[in-house]
Parts: C-alpha cells; structure tokens; sequence
C-alpha cells in the first residue's frame, strides 16, 4: 500500500489522538480533532466496540501515519526490531525516530513531519556537510543535521524554529538555532518519546 496522501486530518479524528500532522494549525487549538473530537462521517458519534485485532491495527496505523512511512517501509523496519536483542516494540519506535525526515522535525526545522519529509526530498539538508535528500536515512549518533546555506532564509523554516519557543526540544538533539543546525546526540529511550502508541499491540499484530 502506498503512502497515504489525503486529509490527515480526518485520519486523527478516526483513531482518536493527535498525531501531530498539523503543526501551527495544531497549536493555534484550531485542529479538527479539537473541534470534533469523534470519527468522521454520519455515523462517527456512535459507540462501537473494537475488536482485539482492530486495536492492534489501530495502534500500528498511528505509528504508520504518524512518522509518515509506506506500509512495505514499516513492515520492514518491523522485521530489523525483531531480529535485534531487546524488546522489539522500543526497538521499532527508536528506529522510527532515527528516520532523517523526522530528526529534522524534532530539530524544529519544519512544523510536521511531512514538511521535513518534503523539505529532505527537495535537498535542502546536509548530513556531516553532504546533501542527502532520503528521508528515510538512518541518522547515527553524533551526526551533525543542517540546513544548507541557500535555504537558510526559508521563511517556513524560520517560522517552524520560532514555534520551539512554544513546543520545547527533546533531549536527544543538540540545536543552534541561529545557525541552523543540529547534532543528533542519542539514540533516545523508548520512555523518553511521547507518542500516543502502544507498540506492544504492534508486535503482536505481526506476530500473528
């Protein structure tokens, strides 16, 4: 299945939670999961009981959608947490967030995941001085992430740093706002990401 590419927000209002897929609009209280907080479509306010398998899968598509892969890219990111030592939910999660796409959104270089992705693709990040314009990049411990030169007067990035005032940075990045650039100092623990996922129920979903 491809990547999905319709109305993200009526993809938080199916599962229940923010995903962060709307950064500003998100943090100005105007998101639609705020406004209606229930499924979409005639029969969204109604109460339906999930079944066990419909809430695995349901945890497996927020993590999906949050982080922005395909369907054959998570599959596979799955099978690499499972052939490693230690618990392969946390595993999963932290390669996830060694993605590039998303380093450069909790750097507070773009205000959504997607944007970062887009941002990536178009060629505007250096890694350790080199261009790379794949998202999916797997970033390593003290690697520097950084706008190249051209890009650094964007007005969406500019405006995406000024919104960390408001949102913070995670521990895990080491971030020169003015000069546009960032160090990925860790791999994070499993604890310290603040996602609305349960990974465990993932990993019973493929265990099937």
């Amino acid at each position: 299945m491809a990547r999905y590419r319709g109305p993200v927000e009526r993809l938080e209002r199916r599962l229940g939670v923010d995903l962060g897929l709307k950064g500003e609009r998100r943090l100005a209280g105007k998101s639609a999961l705020e406004k209606r907080p229930y499924a979409p479509g005639q029969h969204g306010q109604r109460r339906t009981k999930i079944s066990e398998y419909g809430l695995q899968l349901q945890e497996k598509q927020k993590a999906k959608f949050m982080y922005g892969t395909s369907e054959k890219q998570f599959r596979a990111l799955y099978k690499e947490a499972n052939r490693k030592e230690g618990n392969t939910g946390s595993i999963l999660i932290q390669l996830l967030e060694q993605r590039l796409d998303n380093v450069v959104y909790r750097m507070g270089f773009a205000t959504t995941r997607a944007a970062a992705r887009q941002f990536v693709n178009h060629g505007h990040v250096l890694v350790d001085g080199k261009r790379v314009d794949i998202p999916s990049y797997r970033v390593k411990a003290g690697q520097k992430i950084e706008i190249r030169e051209k890009s650094k007067t964007n007005p969406q990035v500019l405006r995406a740093i000024e919104l960390t005032n408001q949102t913070g940075m995670v521990e895990w990045v080491d971030v020169d706002k003015e000069k546009l650039f960032g160090i990925f100092s860790r791999v994070p623990e499993r604890e310290e990401i603040a996602i609305p996922v349960e990974e465990r129920l993932i990993v019973e979903l493929y265990s099937k």
